[in-house]
């Protein structure tokens, strides 16, 4: 595989649990720019986001907490049984979203940018801007444990999620590389990391 030039855009991408935003801070640690669309997104939906009105409009005052954010919560129990809902949320924010995205990378430079896209394998558009795909991946069953380890989640919620995510195949069909972050410790993932860093572009920092 050629190395790209020092510039080059990353996509990178992997289910809930898998260790993307892991992957993402060790990839920065190399010298990598990060654009991460799950930042923008809660961006956008904090207290006075700049999605919220038209969430409001949208969706009602019962999808907003009282500080003016969007309640993720409700949201999630709504998008669980309710596809359309999923998609008028997702038409609100994406083009934002994507806005946003642009123009933090825009402040790269001439160092590699990483664009940390969840939905990336759903999303053409993301593939065509990219260079190179990364996927961090493992099996269901450890994205649900570490997800439901975290505050306000459980077991059950976690799975109906990954559920609702593109299957680990054919997140991996789109990949360039694949990191398998499953039964490995933090050493043996930062190496594999830097291996692939200096794959693509060549040196590495001291």
């Amino acid at each position: 595989m050629s190395r790209l030039d020092p510039g080059a855009a990353i996509g990178l991408t992997g289910g809930i649990g898998s260790g993307k935003s892991t992957v993402a801070g060790l990839l920065v640690e190399l010298g990598a720019h990060l654009v991460d669309n799950d930042a923008i997104a809660r961006s956008l939906t904090a207290p006075a986001g700049a999605a919220m009105p038209a969430i409001a409009a949208a969706f009602g005052a019962a999808f907003v907490t009282a500080d003016g954010a969007l309640d993720r919560a409700r949201m999630r129990e709504l998008a669980f049984t309710d596809a359309g809902a999923k998609a008028r949320l997702e038409a609100l924010l994406h083009p934002l979203i994507g806005a946003e995205a642009w123009r933090q990378a825009a402040a790269a430079g001439a160092r590699p940018v990483v664009f940390d896209v969840p939905l990336l394998g759903a999303s053409s558009a993301w593939r065509q801007r990219v260079a190179r795909v990364l996927v961090v991946d493992c099996a269901e069953a450890t994205q649900a444990a570490r997800v439901a380890a975290r505050p306000g989640w459980d077991d059950a919620t976690a799975r109906r999620v990954i559920a609702q995510q593109l299957p680990r195949a054919q997140r991996r069909a789109l990949a360039d590389a694949v990191i398998h972050n499953e039964g490995i410790d933090l050493a043996t993932l930062r190496a594999e990391v830097r291996g692939l860093w200096h794959l693509w572009f060549g040196g590495l920092p001291g």
